[in-house]
Parts: structure tokens; sequence; C-alpha cells
């Protein structure tokens, strides 16, 4: 496998010994750039490619540092993580990165809110990934649009493509009170990830306060500043609901 190690990138930031963005410890590479906007994002400072944050690594710079955890991955069961942002806005540097990777039997997890064209590189990069994280938002297409700015096309394309060609998928779903609540909706989401081929658990993420500020920072209106924090009950009463779809549930 040719392999540009070269192919460089622009990261926000890395987290060298992970636990939540999949199996095991991982090193998670937070890629700078997204294309949607939500609503909710706790990471606004990633949106763009120019974000003050970012450093530009290479392929090369990134497995060196990456391969000094490797004890890590093996003992654990971990790996890589290329989250964002959305890394599929970068996706030269992900697929360098990801054969980089698969040449030294590293398990490479991408997670991604699926918002983009399935093109060949696309399809290349989803080849070479062991688990994706899918962020589905909602599967209603307004409730969509209003958390993300953009409608919900491209997400059914890429959720059906990783169902029919059987790629390992997680599926997460923030649970936003007023927003993303209302059981009939959640009810058709469960509907819909049921008839998936590939479906393996669902995370349910509740909305948090903790990136306000950011907001702040980059002089942007943060509409959400007065919607509550859904309960630890309200939490439990929604991945309870989806228990009783025979669902995993974390």
């Amino acid at each position: 496998m040719d392999i540009n190690l070269n192919q460089t990138g622009k990261i926000h930031s890395i987290e060298t010994c992970g636990t939540v963005d999949g199996p095991g410890i991982r090193y998670v590479v937070f890629a700078q750039g997204c294309n949607l906007r939500c609503v909710y994002c706790h990471n606004p400072d990633t949106w763009s490619l120019s974000g003050k944050n970012a450093t530009e690594k290479s392929v090369g710079e990134l497995l060196s540092d990456i391969l000094r955890y490797k004890s890590y991955f093996t003992f654990s069961g971990g790996g890589i993580t290329l989250t964002g942002g959305d890394p599929l806005m970068q996706k030269e540097f992900a697929l360098e990165l990801f054969r980089a990777c698969k040449e030294e039997n590293i398990h490479i997890t991408l997670d991604t809110a699926g918002h983009t064209d399935l093109d060949d590189i696309t399809k290349e990069i989803l080849s070479l990934t062991d688990l994706v994280l899918l962020d589905i938002k909602s599967i209603n297409p307004a409730t969509y649009q209003k958390v993300t700015r953009f409608p919900i096309d491209k997400l059914l394309n890429f959720t059906q493509y990783l169902s029919e060609n059987m790629v390992r998928t997680w599926h997460r779903f923030v649970l936003v009170p007023g927003l993303t609540d209302d059981e009939n909706e959640i009810l058709d989401l469960i509907e819909y990830i049921k008839t998936l081929k590939n479906k393996e658990k669902i995370g349910i993420l509740p909305f948090h306060q903790m990136g306000a500020y950011k907001w702040d920072d980059l002089k942007m209106k943060y509409k959400l500043r007065d919607t509550p924090v859904p309960t630890a009950e309200e939490t439990e009463q929604v991945r309870e609901l989806f228990r009783s779809h025979g669902f995993v549930v974390t």
C-alpha cells in the first residue's frame, strides 16, 4: 500500500489516552473543520479549517507519536480515533493516516456526523475503518435541519452505505430538551435504526452547557443558552426506551 507520510492535516488538539471515543485506550485526534453548524455544538472552535487553535501536522509526525502508545492499544483493545470537528472535511489526510495505521495493525475509529458525499475517497476511508461512531441528530428532516442548518439527505445516504457494506457502527444521539426529546421522533429513530444491518449499540448523550463559553469567545450567538440540561431521570427514560426495543445502550 502506497502511503504519503508527508500528507498534512489541520489538527485542533490531541488526547493521548482517551477512553470514551471507541473501545479501549485511544489516541484521539481532533481534526479541524466541520461543515455542519449544530446549535448545541460544544466545539464551535473546530468549525473553521483556519481556526486559531489549528496546527498543521504530517501523517508521519502523527504516526511516530501514535506508535509510542501501541502497547496501550494492544493491552486494552484500543487504537486511534479520528474525530473533530468532522474529519471528513479533510479526506486526503484521513485516508493517508488510516493507511499508515492499517499497516501498523492499529484499530481505527472514525467519529463523524456523516454529512458528506460518498465519493471514491470516502469509500476507501470507510474500507479501512474498523468502527464508525455516527452522530445521528434526528431522523425527522425538519428537526435535523433545525439542529444542523442542513438537509438530512447526505446523512441518510451515508448511513445506508454503512449498513449495506456492514461497516461496524455505534450510533450516537444527543438528547436536547425542547429540541430532540420528542418521544414520537425518538420512536421513529428507533424504528429507522432497527432497519440497519450494522446496528450494534447506541450511545445516548445528554446535552450539556460546557461549551457555551466558546460561543462567547468567538462572538457567536448561542441559541441554547437557556436550554436546561436533561436530568438523569430523563436521560435514563430515553435509554430505557431504546433498551425496550432490544438495543444495547451506553
